[in-house]
Formats: C-alpha cells, sequence, structure tokens
C-alpha cells in the first residue's frame, strides 16, 4: 500500500507542478500580448473617433443642405404664386397643357 500512496503522491505532485508551469505560461502570454492589445484598442478608439467625427461632419452638412434646399422651395413657390397671380389665364393654360400632356403619356400604355 506504501508504494501505491508513494505512487499517488508522486503523480499528484507532478499534476501540481504541470498545472504551476501552465498557470506561468499563461500569464507570461498574457503579460507579452498586453502592450499589443492595448495599441490595438488605442487604434480601434482613434479609428471610432475619427469615423465620428465625420458622420458629424457629414451630418452638418446634410443640415445646412437641408436649409438651402427648404430656403430654394420657399421661393420657388413664392414665384409661382406671384406667377399665377400676375399672370391667371396663361397658367390655366399651361395647366391645361400639361394635362393635355400626361393624359396622352399615359393612354399610349
Amino acid at each position: 500500500m506504501a508504494n501505491t500512496d508513494n505512487a499517488k503522491a508522486a503523480a499528484h505532485s507532478k499534476v501540481e507542478s504541470a498545472a504551476g508551469a501552465a498557470h506561468a505560461a499563461v500569464d507570461r502570454a498574457s503579460d507579452a500580448a498586453r502592450p499589443t492589445v492595448e495599441h490595438i484598442a488605442a487604434g480601434a478608439h482613434e479609428a471610432v473617433d475619427r469615423v465620428a467625427g465625420a458622420a458629424t461632419h457629414a451630418a452638418e452638412a446634410l443640415e445646412a443642405k437641408g436649409e438651402q434646399l427648404r430656403d430654394a422651395q420657399s421661393h420657388l413657390i413664392a414665384a409661382c404664386r406671384e406667377q399665377m397671380r400676375e399672370h391667371p389665364i396663361a397658367t390655366i393654360g399651361m395647366a391645361v397643357a400639361a394635362g393635355y400632356a400626361l393624359n396622352w403619356l399615359l393612354s399610349r400604355r
């Protein structure tokens, strides 16, 4: 029995030693990889910041263009209203002509 107990103790000692060595290897690998991971993370943060800045700039540009389009629409509507007030007969004639043209185009299908 003593030989069996000695064999168990030796096996247990070898397993503990191997586990300790494996933990040490994992710790060394983790320590070695940490600077690389931190560098990659910093690069990723910089990329996200650049993308966010570009998206903000694009949103501001779109907002400015939207305001310009709304202003242009308002001016166009005002000009059309003024034209309709000054030339009501011509406006009715153009509307009738446009209606006939649309009817002709749609009836050809």
